[in-house]
C-alpha cells in the first residue's frame, strides 16, 4: 500500500470543496461594507459579482478586465476607470498623483491599447493643505507626460472636515486599439506560458512602511511607473501574447486566480521562480504577509503561448521596467480554477483569493 494514498485522498477533498465553493452564486454575507470589500479579493469578486454585474451586466462589462472594448464608428477603443485613496500621500517612489495617473494608463496598456486622454475627479478635505494639492497636480502632469498622454476633462468636490481623508481621486482614460490582437484572460489555454515584469510586491510594502506604524525600516520604493512603452515592446516582438494584467490589489495571486478562473483550467507556479526582492521578502515574513498578495503599481502579469515563452521573455527584458521579468509557472489541463504553488520546500499548497485586507488603502 501506497502511504501517501491518504494523504493525497486529502489533499484531492480540500480541492473539490475550495472548486465547491467557487461554483455556488455569488452573495454577500455581511449586512455592512467591509474594508475586505476593498482588498481584490474573494470579498472584492463577491462584492463585484452579486451587486454590480446584477445591476450592470452586459457583455462590455462582464469579461472584467482591466478595461472595456468599445467600438465607435469601427474604430476599437478601451476604456476604464479607478479610484485612488492610498495613504500615505506622498510616499517614497511615488504620490497619489502620479499613481493615478500611472495605474489609468497601466489599465489601457494591458488591453492592448495606446494611451490617449485621462479624466481627474478630486474629492478634497476642508482643511487640505493647497501647497501638497498642487504638489500632486505637478506629479500628474509630469507623469501624464511621461506617458504621452492628457489630462483633459474633471470634477473638484469639497466635503467637511472629517469627511475624507485629505484628498482622493478618480481617474478614467481612453485608449486606441490600434493593434490586430484582442487580449483577455478568457484565451489562456493549456501550455501557455505565465510571465512577470519584475520583482512584485514592492508597492504594498513600501506604503505600509512609509505609514510608520511598525519598527520596519528598509530601502524601498514603490515601482509606480507607466508600463505602455513595456507591453508595446513586447506586443511587438511577439503574436503569441494571450492576456496582460497589471498586479495591483490582491497581487500576482489574484491574477493567477482569475486566468484559472475565466479560462477554465488550471495554473501551476514555481515558487522559486518569482522575482522578489530580499527587502521585501524580509518585511513580509515579518508582517506574516505573502508576497503573491501584495500589490504591485508597475508590474504586468503576462500570459503567452508556451512556444512563444522565451521570445516574451527576451523582449521584456529588453526595455528597462522589464529587465527581471521571469518565466514563473504555466498554464495546465489539471485542477480547473484552481492555482497550485509549487513550493521551495519540494511540496505544493493551493494559491487561494484572498479573504481578509492585510494591507489597506494601498492604491
Amino acid at each position: 500500500m501506497n502511504p501517501r494514498l491518504p494523504q493525497l485522498d486529502r489533499e484531492q477533498q480540500v480541492l473539490h470543496r475550495i472548486e465547491r465553493a467557487r461554483q455556488r452564486a455569488a452573495r454577500i454575507r455581511e449586512d455592512r461594507i467591509t474594508l475586505a470589500h476593498g482588498s481584490g479579493g474573494k470579498a472584492s469578486r463577491t462584492l463585484v459579482e452579486a451587486v454590480f454585474l446584477a445591476a450592470f451586466g452586459n457583455p462590455l462589462l462582464e469579461p472584467l478586465e482591466d478595461g472595456a472594448e468599445c467600438t465607435v464608428d469601427g474604430a476599437r477603443l478601451a476604456f476604464t476607470t479607478d479610484s485612488y485613496v492610498v495613504s500615505p500621500l506622498f510616499f517614497p517612489g511615488g504620490d497619489i498623483g502620479d499613481l493615478a495617473v500611472n495605474g489609468t494608463v497601466n489599465d489601457l496598456a494591458v488591453t492592448g491599447a495606446r494611451p490617449l486622454h485621462l479624466s481627474a475627479s478630486f474629492i478634497l478635505e476642508e482643511g487640505f493643505e493647497v501647497e501638497a494639492l498642487t504638489r500632486i497636480a505637478a506629479s500628474m502632469r509630469a507623469a501624464a507626460d511621461a506617458a504621452g498622454v492628457q489630462i483633459v476633462t474633471g470634477d473638484t468636490k469639497v466635503v467637511q472636515r472629517g469627511k475624507a481623508d485629505g484628498c482622493y481621486i478618480t481617474t478614467a482614460g481612453v485608449g486606441l486599439l490600434d493593434r490586430p490582437v484582442r487580449l483577455g484572460v478568457v484565451h489562456a489555454r493549456p501550455g501557455d506560458a505565465i510571465l512577470v515584469s519584475g520583482p512584485i510586491g514592492e508597492h504594498g510594502v513600501t506604503i505600509m512602511l512609509a505609514r510608520g506604524e511598525l519598527d520596519i525600516h528598509a530601502e524601498l520604493a514603490s515601482d509606480t511607473a507607466p508600463v505602455h512603452g513595456l507591453v508595446a515592446h513586447l506586443l511587438d516582438r511577439t503574436t503569441g501574447v494571450r492576456a496582460m494584467r497589471d498586479a495591483t490589489r490582491g497581487g500576482v495571486a489574484t491574477i493567477l486566480n482569475e486566468i484559472a478562473t475565466a479560462a477554465g483550467v488550471g495554473v501551476v507556479v514555481d515558487e522559486d521562480a518569482i522575482p522578489v526582492r530580499t527587502e521585501v521578502r524580509g518585511a513580509c515574513e515579518l508582517l506574516g504577509i505573502d508576497p503573491l498578495y501584495v500589490a504591485c503599481e508597475g508590474r504586468i502579469v503576462v500570459v503567452v503561448d508556451g512556444a512563444e515563452a522565451d521570445t516574451a521573455l527576451a523582449a521584456l527584458r529588453e526595455h528597462p521596467l522589464g529587465e527581471a521579468a521571469a518565466i514563473v509557472g504555466r498554464v495546465t489541463d489539471d485542477q480547473p480554477g484552481m492555482v497550485l504553488l509549487n513550493t521551495g520546500f519540494g511540496g505544493t499548497r493551493v494559491v487561494d483569493l484572498l479573504v481578509g485586507d492585510p494591507l489597506p488603502r494601498i492604491c
